[in-house]
């Protein structure tokens, strides 16, 4: 049995939480099910049915409601009918071992660096999807919300807010001062934040809510270092890192942005006033120290970074460099610094082919020539200090402090004073790495670290993907997974932050013993009495006397931030890492959903340490990976061009004054905001209309068939939106026809004796019952939003609705068949509410609107009494718990039981007949003929299955549609003169026609009815006509100009030319 709604029985409570109850049904199956709450500071939504879909008015209140109802912890099995009939349209579609079985998501944790983009909304619309999906399958769902503390992202923004408005450092006023502003950030943005992902609709279990600075989470992350190192997973290193002058700190590489440039280029870098040079490629000479007479006397490099010559360690070539081969072994002369550098060959680092076929070495300002350095014991030394300006290592005494691109202009002219510059190209084109925080560039810079090895981990990770063990989808993504994994390089975690988790670390300094440049005695500990009884142990391991006295130095620095998001499966499930604890009972998270560009910096991250930690159980069952969000016009979403969308301004709509207004409180520069002001002028010169939840979910939810790149386009949201309204329209025509208190509402059919229509929706409600169960399945979400879109708008709305109007107007229509086409018409709704309520949650409680319509309202002409008996009475066909208080707890369609509705032959039957009702209407739409004019047709079909099929077989429900005064079938046209027909083609092979004297006959008798003289209607019909021959004489002309080419009759196929024919 398939029912429409049910009323939720209001009880007493005194608490916000949901009690569950355990119960035995008759057949001693335990059931569990949910007493909900009513808060009475949170009454249930009372929603008037309006006469157009109002996105805000539809959405106002429901997700207070549903919250203080616990039904984010409540699913469709809490609500389960004791009753075992499988004829109940309310019969769960999950079998009996999925009933409350554990679903566990994280949300990949926002970062509070201020508000949600539309990425962040794609997530939360693809996630909330799946867990209202599971919920209504019946599975335990618990969805865990988060925020993340984005270390060097907040500390970022504050310093510029605070350099905005007080004209202060960090350094001015101190680290804890400093800390405390951004804690005061977080609150008001981490707030903003889950109030945008309340207005996303996201069903969050909220008691669950982290923060990655929380106490808890700052308690695992501590012990998870200090376990890692114990391990010896963790150490310390000198190493070439990416280094922010402006920050003062390393940074990953997913916070490096690329800037490329095309020739000779000035640009702005913060912190001066200055414009730098970049995209000029300069070139000078070594000398060969002892050199043959007449042999090659110098070696010629060529760099943008002519600065870092100061740094150069060696020279180097291919050793299969004919042109070099004299020069193996030699050196030549740096000549600034004038000491002896040597030329090394190297096979990886040189191409022989490009420039000169020389390179210059600078090994601690370069990856690629740090390399180059290890592998020929060369030495390493910074020439720049953590500001960008050089140090004493330059060998230039009178430099020393100097910015490192302000010596360009000193270089270049001692190097021309010396005759070693040979010139400049500034067309040279180049990429130049820059800071995606600060906007500086980004300085290759020696510097010491902590590091996690990751070898051993990554091989763990990868097998588990091999082995089936985690599956991602979609599987282009695998290959990418194995890539990175294969080709990992141990991950430096520390930063040199204020904000973050501190690094639980104790350098040793032992008194009266000279530093250690790398610090090379360290001890790890929660705290500072921890790590003293560890060093004390470490110093008798070393073999230091018992009585030897030393102080215990707390590292500055802070964690990288994805080594706190990557322990999130197990802290985000209360997980602190304590010794001996047992892993979180829901762990591993059964679908990790997030963007492709994390799969490695987050995602693996995650599978390492929490393989790790979990004895290599897996994290995950799938990882679900979606595309980056673009503009229309494919370009990254940036503040700077003015395409950042937020989504509480689709959801609420925003003028264009609004959003340049916006801009003026941001960090913004000002020459920034001026072109993104331009920019949004361009965008959005009408602003952005209110498109609310729903439409805007919806919309993102269909985008990911774009797996990579999604180009959004705010126009595809506002046409959803009017799918809305279509689905609201559906329950204006159907309420009211379901008003029958005493009407039997069980979808009961015969399926042999109802009509085609009907068996036709039926069909294609199975299909897209079907195609969106496994859409969700195959995590092809798409598919089932394409599905239930067709099946809404073009099958009921389009189809349907249309057909059972003119059924259930008809007054020889079988009582059987009119009962019949309410209860299909009921079953529509029903489940297309239900197909549609995890992408659209708002609209599709459409069906309890009921309940605050007031008295006096009237609804299509119903009383609110009507419909008040018309709802109790849906609820008395419903064959299980009466208290079902929300769509978001009621089951998901099932497939077995619709799959028998079925049937493909019925479906291509009804699409010619369709096809034959659609050229009725568009032969009288072109010639002013009213629909309900009856006319002869004659259907002519030359294809023997369609002819002896559907046209034979549903005769006389072709000649009802078309309104036919007369219907002819035959195969040919042969015998029939053209000229006296008005034909409409349907394809090659079916046309329909009616006689040319009973079009204008039908054309007269419209004209007089609406008094328009007799005369014109002949002068006008005259007058198309001649325009119609006229254009085929035209049209005639050219096919016989094209056939009398030459090559014709070779070039042109045979089915084209007989057709020409």
């Amino acid at each position: 049995m398939l029912h429409y709604g049910a009323q939720f029985t209001r009880t007493h409570h005194v608490s916000h939480t949901s009690r569950l109850l355990l119960a035995k049904g008759s057949d001693q199956r335990a059931t569990r099910f949910l007493t909900t709450v009513v808060n009475a500071r949170i009454p249930r939504p009372r929603k008037e049915f309006a006469a157009n879909y109002d996105a805000k008015a539809v959405e106002e209140g429901w997700y207070e409601w549903w919250n203080t109802q616990g039904l984010f912890k409540a699913s469709s099995a809490d609500f389960a009918s004791r009753s075992s009939s499988s004829s109940s349209s309310n019969s769960s579609s999950c079998s009996e071992n999925t009933k409350k079985q554990p679903f566990t998501m994280i949300t990949p944790p926002p970062n509070v660096t201020g508000s949600l983009h539309i990425g962040h909304a794609l997530t939360f619309s693809i996630q909330d999807a799946i867990v209202r999906w599971k919920r209504m399958n019946g599975y335990d769902v618990k969805w865990i919300p988060g925020t993340d503390h984005a270390g060097i992202g907040t500390q970022s923004v504050v310093e510029k807010m605070i350099m905005k408005e007080r004209g202060l450092t960090r350094h001015d006023m101190g680290r804890p001062a400093f800390v405390k502003e951004i804690w005061k950030w977080k609150e008001k943005y981490g707030n903003h934040i889950l109030h945008q992902m309340r207005r996303m609709g996201a069903s969050l279990d909220w008691d669950s809510e982290f923060f990655t600075m929380d106490r808890d989470r700052y308690e695992a992350v501590e012990n998870a270092f200090i376990g890692l190192y114990n391990d010896g997973l963790i150490y310390r290193d000198t190493r070439l890192v990416n280094w922010c002058c402006a920050l003062e700190t390393v940074i990953s590489d997913i916070e490096v942005d690329y800037k490329d440039v095309a020739g000779r280029t000035l640009i702005s870098l913060p912190g001066r006033s200055k414009l730098v040079e970049f995209g000029v490629l300069h070139d000078f000479s070594y000398k060969v120290v002892n050199p043959d007479p007449h042999g090659i006397q110098e070696l010629t490099v060529s760099t943008t970074r002519i600065e870092t010559m100061l740094g150069d360690c060696a020279v180097a070539i291919h050793p299969k460099d004919e042109r070099y081969k004299s020069l193996h072994g030699k050196s030549v002369y740096h000549p600034i610094l004038e000491k002896e550098i040597p030329i090394v060959c190297d096979d990886q680092l040189v191409d022989m082919e490009f420039g000169t076929g020389v390179v210059k070495i600078t090994p601690a300002h370069d990856p690629n020539d740090y390399a180059c350095a290890r592998r020929h014991q060369l030495p390493i030394e910074s020439i720049f200090d953590k500001l960008g300006r050089l140090n004493s290592n330059c060998g230039i005494p009178e430099l020393v402090g100097h910015d490192r691109f302000e010596v360009r202009d000193t270089i270049v002219r001692k190097l021309c004073e010396l005759g070693s510059y040979k010139g400049r190209n500034d067309k040279h084109v180049m990429r130049i790495a820059v800071c995606s925080r600060s906007g500086d560039v980004i300085e290759p810079l020696l510097q010491p670290q902590w590091y996690i090895k990751c070898k051993e981990l990554a091989t763990i990770s990868k097998k588990q993907v091999e082995n089936n063990q985690m599956q991602i989808v979609p599987e282009q993504f695998v290959q990418d997974w194995y890539r990175w994994l294969d080709n990992i390089q141990d991950w430096c975690i520390s930063r040199q932050l204020w904000w973050g988790h501190e690094i639980p670390a104790y350098q040793v300094k032992i008194d009266g013993s000279p530093n250690h440049d790398r610090g090379e005695l360290w001890v790890v500990g929660s705290d500072k009495e921890k790590a003293n009884l560890k060093a004390v142990e470490l110093l008798k391991q070393e073999g230091y006397p018992q009585n030897t006295t030393f102080e215990l130095i707390k590292d500055d620095d802070v964690l990288d931030t994805w080594f706190s998001s990557g322990l999130l499966p197990l802290s985000a499930l209360g997980w602190r890492g304590r010794q001996s604890e047992p892993i979180p009972s829901r762990y591993p998270i059964q679908v990790m959903e997030t963007g492709f560009d994390i799969l490695f910096f987050w995602v693996a991250r995650m599978a390492m340490l929490a393989n790790h930690f979990a004895d290599h159980k897996v994290p995950f069952e799938t990882i679900f990976l979606h595309g980056m969000v673009r503009d229309a016009q494919g370009r990254k979403m940036s503040k700077s061009l003015g395409n950042v969308i937020d989504p509480l301004h689709v959801i609420e709509g925003i003028s264009l004054e609004k959003m340049k207004e916006n801009l003026l409180h941001t960090n913004l520069p000002e020459k920034e905001i001026e072109t993104s002001s331009h920019n949004l002028e361009k965008e959005f010169p009408n602003g952005i209309p209110p498109c609310g939840t729903d439409s805007l979910r919806f919309a993102l939810v269909q985008y990911t068939q774009q797996s990579r790149q999604i180009n959004l386009d705010i126009s595809n949201v506002i046409q959803t939106s009017y799918f809305c309204n279509k689905l609201w329209n559906l329950f204006k025509f159907g309420l009211p026809r379901l008003q029958d208190p005493g009407f039997d509402l069980t979808l009961d059919i015969d399926l042999k004796g109802t009509s085609l229509v009907n068996r036709f929706i039926l069909s294609r409600m199975a299909n897209t019952i079907d195609i969106c169960q496994k859409g969700f399945e195959s995590s092809r979400l798409f598919e089932s939003t394409d599905a239930l879109r067709r099946f809404i708008v073009e099958d009921v709305c389009d189809v349907y609705v249309e057909f059972s109007k003119s059924a259930l107007n008809r007054s020889d229509l079988d009582q059987r068949e009119k009962s019949s086409t309410l209860r299909i018409l009921h079953a529509c709704m029903d489940i297309s509410l239900r197909l549609a309520h995890p992408f659209m949650p708002f609209v599709t409680e459409v069906r309890d609107n009921n309940t605050g319509i007031n008295k006096e309202a009237n609804i299509n002409g119903i009383r609110w009494g009507i419909w008040q008996e018309l709802y109790q009475h849906m609820k008395a066909t419903i064959n299980s718990s009466p208290n079902v208080p929300s769509l978001m707890v009621e089951s998901w369609p099932s497939q077995n039981q619709f799959s028998l509705f079925y049937d493909n032959q019925v479906e291509n039957d009804f699409k010619v007949i369709l096809s034959i009702i659609h050229a009725s209407r568009s032969l009288r739409q072109g010639h002013q003929i009213s629909v309900a004019k009856e006319l002869p047709f004659t259907i002519v079909c030359n294809d023997d299955s369609v002819l002896h099929g559907p046209l034979s077989m549903y005769l006389n429900e072709i000649k009802h549609f078309v309104k036919a005064s007369d219907l002819r079938i035959q195969a040919t046209s042969s015998e029939m003169d053209a000229a006296k027909w008005t034909t409409k083609v349907i394809n090659d092979k079916l046309k329909i026609l009616v006689p040319n004297t009973n079009v204008m006959k039908a054309q007269l008798e419209g004209a007089a009815a609406k008094g328009i003289q007799l005369d014109a209607v002949i002068q006008n019909k005259h007058a198309q006509l001649s325009k119609k021959l006229k254009k085929l004489n035209l049209d005639l002309d050219k096919l016989k100009e094209k056939m009398q080419q030459p090559g014709y009759f070779k070039a042109v196929p045979e089915t084209v030319k007989h057709k020409n024919e």
